[in-house]
């Protein structure tokens, strides 16, 4: 089976490295699966595109989707979407506010049968008190 992990981007050079290798030690631990890397550029104007074409040399499942401007988050996901084409589809952020790890917790129920499973937060540490009363 594979699985697809999409990610939308933008300006995220400094986190994008760190979020792959956090991505790949969780991926690399599933005998079961496999997986490719949707990774969607929101037009960026940072090296995130470049740093990951440097992945794409060294990783074959990684693929880029390149939007040729700033689209918004909602419309990167849509066409790494649409790009991938995984048995399911893990929708992340680069910046790691979504934890790699819980990927392993999702196919876990993905494969008891359910066909949408996602976390929700229980604590907001360190954000402001009305993103914490709105969100």
């Amino acid at each position: 089976m594979l699985v697809s992990i999409v990610v939308p981007f933008y300006n995220e050079e400094e986190s994008l490295k760190t979020f792959y290798d956090a991505l790949t030690d969780v991926v690399n631990s599933q005998s079961d699966y496999s997986f490719e890397f949707v990774f969607t550029n929101d037009g960026s104007t940072d090296g995130s595109v470049e740093l990951l074409r440097t992945l794409v040399n060294v990783d074959s499942r990684v693929k880029i989707v390149d939007l040729s401007r700033n689209y918004g988050k909602e419309t990167a996901l849509i066409a790494g979407m649409d790009y991938a084409s995984g048995d399911a589809v893990v929708l992340m952020d680069a910046d790691l506010q979504h934890p790699p790890f819980l990927i392993s917790e999702f196919l876990k129920y993905w494969s008891e049968g359910f066909d949408d499973v996602y976390a929700t937060r229980r604590e907001r540490k360190g954000e402001p008190f009305i993103k914490k009363v709105y969100v």
